[in-house]
């Protein structure tokens, strides 16, 4: 069986899919995978054959280049997307491929990436919609989630996730196609969801389409080495790997905060700040631009994130509670459901040093915050994977090559 995976270059769309393509091949079936060049290592280190899509080069915008103007980031970034996947449906790359190597299946990132849904319908092959976060269907959807006020991001009053989808439809106009849902978009005749069931909004609402196998987790081979330090509990902070994670200003408060050595701290701050601008680092604060996130998570007692999906089940998979610090409108989601589910605590408003460390000292010394991170860690180990997604893709083939 050959099964075609799509996505856009992104380390949260990409990572949960990484274990499900070793288990297929594991299980002896062909994989190839479209997407970004940079990350032929990490698709081929997992058995599959990449498709090289071009680059995709986000703007440089985040909150703190335009501090308080949500919405200007993020049309920014919608706009780079929607153009993004305009440009790979017009060079034909994807429906190219699938009209000549006629895969069994074409697994398509449910977020981003349409021209893989496109290409399945064209051609007549299955297609099998991947959601790195909730899942949409027709009781639910990232817009009425909009709407209760969960997608909206702190300080911004407009909507913003009704904004990208204007900017879909303007954009669309311009070219002349149809409207792109960066969302949404029908429910797939099966549905991979990388989150339990227990975490997913309007849950009871979504029928046997869809399989919620929780966290897909797995070594990353390029995520190098790290030892944890001795003495103290241990905090994580990391604000993920998206431009939103440029803010110099954040990461100095938390070493104000955690500087009197009580807090191991282990403190990612991507590649966008140069360490030189957080001043001389405390002995018990060790910066980096990024760590082997899952081997940190494995021994942290607390995470102090910007609560993307993926980051979010691992930190849970490994019992961690979280002081979320979302960047941008999912995010501040994923933020309410934790502090709504009682998993951690949602800062908002306008941080500081003392304010951060009050957050994460509370969330240490809750019990019931540790009783239900535990619960749900259960949940999640429990749930299946890239094991569970494997079988449920083996089935609904099976079912459709062997009528």
């Amino acid at each position: 069986m050959h099964v075609f995976f799509t996505s856009i270059g992104a380390a949260g769309h990409i990572n949960p899919t990484l274990p499900l393509v070793r288990e297929l091949v594991g299980r002896g079936h062909r994989v190839s995978y479209a997407t970004d060049e940079r990350l032929r290592f990490a698709i081929e280190s997992v058995g599959a054959a990449l498709v090289p899509l071009p680059e995709l080069a986000l703007p440089v915008v985040n909150s703190a280049s335009h501090p308080g103007d949500w919405g200007t980031v993020m049309r920014h970034m919608m706009e780079t997307l929607i153009r993004y996947q305009s440009q790979i449906i017009g060079d034909g790359i994807i429906d190219d491929y699938v009209e000549l190597q006629r895969p069994d299946a074409v697994c398509y990132d449910n977020t981003l990436t349409i021209p893989g849904r496109r290409a399945a319908d064209r051609v007549g092959v299955p297609a099998i919609a991947l959601h790195p976060t909730y899942a949409a269907n027709e009781n639910f959807s990232f817009q009425s989630m909009a709407e209760s006020g969960a997608g909206n991001a702190p300080g911004e009053t407009g909507n913003l996730f009704q904004q990208m989808r204007e900017v879909g439809l303007e954009l669309a106009d311009e070219m002349g196609g149809q409207a792109i849902n960066l969302f949404e978009g029908p429910p797939a005749p099966l549905n991979i969801v990388f989150i339990p069931r227990e975490f997913q909004p309007a849950a009871d609402t979504f029928d046997e389409r869809f399989h919620f196998v929780g966290p897909s987790l797995g070594a990353r081979n390029d995520d190098g080495t790290w030892t944890p330090p001795g003495g103290g509990p241990l905090l994580f902070i990391s604000l993920g790997t998206s431009p939103f994670n440029r803010n110099t200003e954040f990461y100095q408060m938390c070493i104000d905060a955690f500087g009197d050595g009580k807090w191991r701290v282990a403190l990612a701050i991507g590649t966008q700040v140069d360490p030189a601008e957080l001043g001389s680092a405390p002995p018990n604060v060790e910066i980096r631009p990024h760590f082997p996130q899952l081997d940190v998570l494995r021994n942290a007692d607390i995470f102090l994130s910007h609560t993307g999906m993926n980051s979010t089940m691992e930190s849970l998979y490994h019992g961690v509670p979280i002081v979320a610090v979302p960047q941008q409108p999912e995010q501040v989601a994923n933020a309410r459901q934790i502090e709504q589910l009682g998993l951690g605590r949602h800062l908002t408003g306008r941080l500081s040093p003392d304010l951060i460390r009050q957050a994460v000292e509370d969330v240490h010394a809750d019990p019931a915050v540790a009783g239900n991170v535990t619960d749900m860690s259960r949940v999640l180990q429990k749930s299946g994977g890239a094991r569970a997604a494997a079988d449920a893709i083996e089935s609904h083939l099976g079912a459709r090559l062997n009528p």
